[in-house]
């Protein structure tokens, strides 16, 4: 049986830990929230992006984007976890939707370039066979995450030059609800030439188009890398989102546990104690009863 001494102990250490997990979720819910206000700011960025290539192709009809028509047999990759743990299975669940993805590929897995932004990811690309000689660390911030996209993106160019890669992936969890995520899927490169000629034809909401004066190509080729730098970007920030959602989660459920625990360490402290006092009183009466009869 615990003493009280003990007992004391184990409480101050449980509300130590308590106090770490609460100042843990307070962190995930604060960074939750502008990693949200930067996704819907990317929504709209990204229509108006979209808004911007139907007037270009729409302004020159043989304006063309050669994009590759390859058989896409040797892929790239870019994975997206968590440096940090204690999120629950993000991790797992992410490189798993990964792996699968990469198996439908004639490719050998060994041989498929990856860059794994979050050391946790890496390690798991790695138990299971892949060579993830890439492993970056993840922005701390919104505000400084720029320049990962552009490591990443001389990373692809790299691919595309030296080792024939000819399609990019990212794969990345995506925030579902207030604790919830899903992997996804995001077929960076080649550009969709579906894709573009959708934007061609789709209505313009007034009857006066934009004008522009650069030369259409050259415009073009801007946008499309706009496309690709404000792509990654959203990869980054869903994925940060849903990995603070699923800490707030993890550590919901921990604070939970953890005051259960503190309850019960508290009734088992307080009977001791009780028992402690009632003890040393009973010996008190015993003495005086002692002396009476002598």
């Amino acid at each position: 049986m615990q003493t009280l001494a003990q007992l004391k102990r184990r409480l101050d250490s449980t509300d130590d830990l308590h106090t770490v997990v609460r100042t843990m979720k307070s962190l995930a819910a604060v960074n939750i929230r502008q990693y949200e206000q930067a996704s819907h700011s990317l929504v709209e960025y990204a229509q108006t992006l979209e808004m911007a290539l139907g007037i270009v192709l729409r302004h020159d009809p043989d304006t063309r984007l050669y994009t590759r028509q390859s058989a896409r047999k040797k892929p790239g990759a870019v994975v997206f976890g968590s440096d940090q743990g204690m999120c629950g299975s993000l991790n797992e669940q992410v490189t798993s939707h990964a792996l699968a993805e990469l198996h439908g590929s004639d490719s050998n897995l060994n041989e498929i370039p990856v860059v794994c932004a979050g050391i946790r990811a890496a390690d798991i690309m790695a138990d299971a066979g892949v060579n993830c000689r890439d492993i970056r660390e993840l922005p701390g911030s919104v505000n400084t995450i720029t320049p990962h996209v552009g490591e990443i993106l001389m990373a692809i160019d790299t691919w595309q030059t030296q080792t024939g890669v000819d399609h990019i992936l990212l794969f990345h969890a995506r925030q579902k609800s207030a604790a919830g995520y899903t992997p996804h899927t995001v077929h960076l490169l080649p550009i969709d030439a579906q894709w573009l000629e959708q934007h061609r034809y789709s209505t313009w909401d007034s009857v006066s188009l934009p004008m522009f004066t650069m030369e259409p190509n050259r415009l073009l080729s801007s946008l499309i890398r706009e496309y690709l730098f404000m792509t990654i970007f959203r990869a980054y920030v869903e994925s940060l989102a849903s990995e603070n959602a699923a800490r707030l989660a993890a550590m919901q459920g921990a604070q939970k546990n953890i005051e259960e625990l503190m309850d019960d360490l508290e009734n088992q402290y307080n009977q001791l104690r009780q028992m402690s006092i009632t003890g040393e009183l009973l010996d008190i009466v015993s003495g005086f009863e002692a002396l009476e009869q002598k």
